[in-house]
């Protein structure tokens, strides 16, 4: 089974380190949060991707080209332009990085992508996003389900604690911190598709948003499964995301990192 990742798009709510690169390969504890989606999918047997590619694409695709020399020690002997990798520290990937155009739509990028899946049941994901999410359960309860889609759904605390306040005397009769949003759950995009996914995905159209008019197609047909995940799921967002993961990182806290 392979794991389809979006990994395109312009990234421009985090400006400040897109403009060189594009937004998967922004670095956590030194290596780019498309690594991390990679070895959490990797640590439950998944270990072919197709990258969705777009915006500055080539960053992506030389990443894995010189896999071995970003990640391996290495003797370059300049006089006869020969290279040896030392202690060989590279990971059991086949990673398939496919232009799907600069301006493409999240449905137009999967549409494009077919042709390397096939007749056959994948994983798709977002390239900024990281959870501890038992991929392997995903699977499991979505074979169950008998639904064209399986979406991972995560119900998110609120920015602010809450306040109860009396109205007369204008005292706080209860303090919550950071309680559940509104009681929704959202799509946190792990998702386990079906073939027949790309039958709700147009034919040459680089506009269709894959989470406007197909999902909600497949939802009408009574075809979609949520998998409701309690546990962390953190997407990348803004700079101050990426500050905040790099410190569960560094502080030896990030709940993400199963392998």
């Amino acid at each position: 089974m392979k794991a389809v990742i979006l990994a395109g798009g312009f990234g421009t709510r985090l400006s400040e380190a897109t403009n060189l690169i594009p937004k998967p390969m922004v670095e956590i504890g030194g290596k780019p949060i498309l690594w991390h989606i990679m070895k959490t999918y990797s640590h439950y047997g998944i270990n072919e991707f197709v990258i969705c590619c777009g915006y500055k694409q080539y960053v992506i695709k030389e990443y894995f080209a010189n896999y071995f020399r970003h990640n391996c020690d290495m003797t370059v002997d300049l006089s006869n332009n020969t290279v040896k990798i030392h202690d060989n520290h590279s990971e059991n990937w086949k990673v398939t990085m496919v232009d799907t155009g600069l301006n493409t739509m999240t449905g137009g990028r999967i549409k494009r992508i077919q042709p390397y899946i096939g007749n056959e049941r994948f994983l798709l994901t977002y390239g900024d996003g990281v959870s501890d999410v038992d991929i392997r359960e995903t699977i499991r309860q979505h074979e169950v389900s008998g639904a064209y889609l399986s979406l991972m759904a995560y119900k998110p605390a609120g920015k602010f604690g809450s306040l109860q306040i009396d109205m007369d005397s204008n005292m706080v009769t209860s303090f919550l911190e950071k309680p559940d949003g509104d009681g929704n759950w959202i799509n946190a995009g792990y998702f386990v598709c079906e073939p027949e996914v790309f039958d709700y995905l147009p034919e040459g159209d680089d506009t269709c948003v894959f989470e406007k008019k197909p999902l909600e197609r497949i939802a009408a047909c009574g075809k979609m499964h949520a998998y409701k995940h309690r546990g962390f799921w953190k997407p990348m967002d803004m700079l101050r995301d990426n500050t905040e993961l790099n410190e569960m990182w560094d502080n030896g806290v990030a709940p993400w990192k199963v392998w």
